[in-house]
């Protein structure tokens, strides 16, 4: 059986053979391709992907066929020219199935349009057509427009351009579910959305495999960095590390000397007048109201080792976001039994069993995510009961082989139908 997966991002072995960057980004679709193989012997995996080159290239690297194909104009925008290059993949590799992994993005769209909807499948990334709800993360438009900067200006990239290209990708993704008659999906929260877009669609629900390096070792209490606090990013409003900031006043009354980890891109990084965008103005500003500038450390982009020792060097790993499906951070801070502190939003409550496999608080309420965070630090066993619990509800959840045989499975179905 041949199945082409359509990816939002590069894998690192493409990457690698072709003398291409590798994207920080998407390592766990690499893990579960791997993986996938493994366990369906019969799979011939093909993998097509945009790239900054202007031509279509194809390349067989590890039993796996890329095929990149020229990115046309920006992310958000429909362009017609794909609809030739995914004509052409397809008379090329012949795929028996075809899976989108994500659908905020149009090429996507452009296969269906191009090729049409015969045997394809996508799965549930993030939803954006619902995420732009929640894109200021409570911010008031107010204070949002008080900081727009010069280089949100010159560059057209203030917050309110950002979720107004948020709300167009949304639209081509209500295109292409409404498209498709399969959808994979792993909570009630995107079942719940499917259905309300394209009620026709059949789902099927899998679980995913996330990078490889997050099934091996564990959290240790007395190896972590007491009252450390680790988010993974929180580059835009929807991660919510405003909220954040404004709960730290109120832990560090109990606990300072707590110190917070944010990995990611440093948008704090500089802050000429030439380069700091709104939110960073904002979050500059929030910390010297807060005075926790001494508190808060921004690593920059970390590898997937790098990630995973951070994870493990934290007290506790914090999901405050104003909206999420089911975090991959998440997800990898329960394999290495990180305790977990999360916003009880979208997805999130089919992952967190509240006082169980972590703590759950709503997400404007900044004084319940100080609490739970300082219960975490102040409570020993609450946080080895946590940090057991995660780890076996995340092993079960996103069990290699288990889930790649329902993936499997799910295209045995698809091709008899």
């Amino acid at each position: 059986m041949k199945v082409l997966w359509i990816t939002n991002t590069l894998f690192p072995a493409v990457c690698d053979e072709l003398g291409l960057p590798s994207p920080v980004v998407g390592g766990w679709m690499y893990s579960a391709a791997e993986s996938l193989i493994k366990v369906g012997k019969n799979i011939e995996l093909g993998v097509a992907s945009l790239y900054g080159g202007k031509e279509l290239r194809s390349v067989t690297v590890n039993k796996i066929n890329y095929f990149l194909i020229p990115r046309q104009d920006k992310g958000h925008i429909y362009s017609t020219k794909l609809e030739a290059y995914w004509q052409r993949i397809h008379s090329q590799f012949a795929p028996d199935v075809v899976h989108i992994h994500g659908s905020e993005y149009p090429h996507g769209l452009a296969y269906i349009n191009g090729c049409g909807n015969r045997n394809v499948v996508v799965s549930i990334q993030g939803l954006v057509s619902v995420y732009e709800r929640y894109y200021y993360g409570s911010i008031s438009e107010v204070e949002l427009h008080k900081n727009i900067t010069l280089r949100d200006r010159l560059r057209e990239d203030s917050i309110f351009k950002q979720r107004k290209r948020m709300q167009e990708r949304g639209s081509f993704e209500k295109m292409l579910l409404g498209k498709v008659d399969h959808v994979i999906g792993r909570t009630s929260w995107d079942e719940t959305h499917v259905w309300a877009i394209n009620p026709n669609a059949t789902y099927h629900f899998c679980n995913e495999t996330l990078r490889s390096e997050f099934y091996k070792g564990g959290w240790l209490y007395e190896a972590c960095e007491k009252q450390s606090i680790f988010l993974s990013q929180a580059y835009y409003p929807i991660k919510g590390l405003h909220q954040l900031i404004k709960a730290l006043p109120f832990i560090l009354r109990d606990w300072p000397d707590t110190k917070v980890y944010l990995a990611g891109n440093n948008f704090m990084g500089n802050k000429s007048r030439w380069r700091m965008n709104g939110f960073g103005k904002y979050i500059d500003g929030l910390m010297k109201k807060n005075e926790v500038e001494d508190k808060v450390v921004f690593t920059g982009s970390l590898s997937a080792e790098e990630m995973r020792q951070r994870y493990l060097d934290s007290n506790v790993f914090v999901c405050p976001s104003s909206i999420e499906n089911s975090p991959n951070s998440v997800g990898e801070a329960q394999l290495l039994g990180v305790p977990c502190v999360a916003s009880y939003v979208g997805g999130v409550a089919d992952m967190i069993l509240d006082k169980e496999t972590g703590l759950l608080y709503r997400f404007e309420e900044v004084e319940m995510l100080a609490k739970s965070i300082c219960q975490i630090f102040g409570d020993q066993e609450l946080a080895n009961k946590i940090s057991k619990q995660g780890k076996i509800a995340a092993s079960a959840r996103h069990s290699q082989t288990v889930n790649s045989e329902k993936l499997n499975s799910i295209y045995q179905e698809i091709c008899k139908k």
